[in-house]
């Protein structure tokens, strides 16, 4: 095996005059090909985004209804459904980790498949009480009808009840409130958007 050795003059010389000088183009990128290698084998994947399942249409991770409770927000949204074709699920999590609220209702939605596939027309109401966020997430079919304005309308109404740690009666006002926004457009079913 043989060594090379550059002189100073040779140092500031651009790479091209080096390989006519016998030392090998790759010489100096052996530890740049070596490190990209390390850096692609103990590369750690991010952890993939866990949802609950989804066990009916008012998933309560955080415990903030009774089963009663359930029940009649449950029965609210069956009526909607069968009046309207419109899916409204409420989701209660604890907290959502590092998740942007945003984010991870339209993650949520798409995964649980909240809508009919054709008509795009799913609501979650999502409540994260520990870290004080409250989402309504609107499938792009109802986008027309249940605006940012109107969703943010109803969140605002839902707040004081939240800061009062009331709730479940804050969830319902919030779901009686969109279901009135729903079941106000009569032209039933609505088209999804191109």
């Amino acid at each position: 095996m043989s060594t090379f050795t550059v002189t100073p003059a040779q140092a500031g010389a651009p790479l091209s005059s080096r390989r006519r000088s016998g030392i090998p183009a790759f010489a100096g990128m052996t530890k740049w090909v070596l490190a990209l290698l390390a850096t692609l084998l103990f590369a750690v994947p991010a952890p993939a985004q866990t949802f609950p399942p989804l066990t009916g249409r008012v998933v309560d991770q955080a415990h903030l209804l009774t089963p009663s409770q359930e029940r009649r927000l449950s029965a609210l949204s069956d009526e909607l459904e069968r009046a309207t074709s419109d899916q409204l699920v409420i989701v209660t999590l604890k907290t959502l980790g590092n998740s942007d609220i945003a984010d991870f209702g339209k993650q949520l939605g798409n995964y649980w498949g909240i809508g009919q596939k054709r008509l795009d027309n799913g609501v979650l109401l999502i409540v994260a009480p520990n870290d004080h966020k409250t989402r309504i997430a609107v499938g792009r079919g109802l986008e027309g009808l249940l605006t940012d304005q109107k969703a943010a309308a109803v969140i605002a109404d839902m707040l004081p009840d939240f800061r009062t740690n009331r709730y479940a009666i804050g969830i319902e006002r919030g779901e009686k409130e969109l279901i009135a926004v729903l079941v106000s457009d009569k032209r039933r079913p609505q088209r999804k958007p191109a």
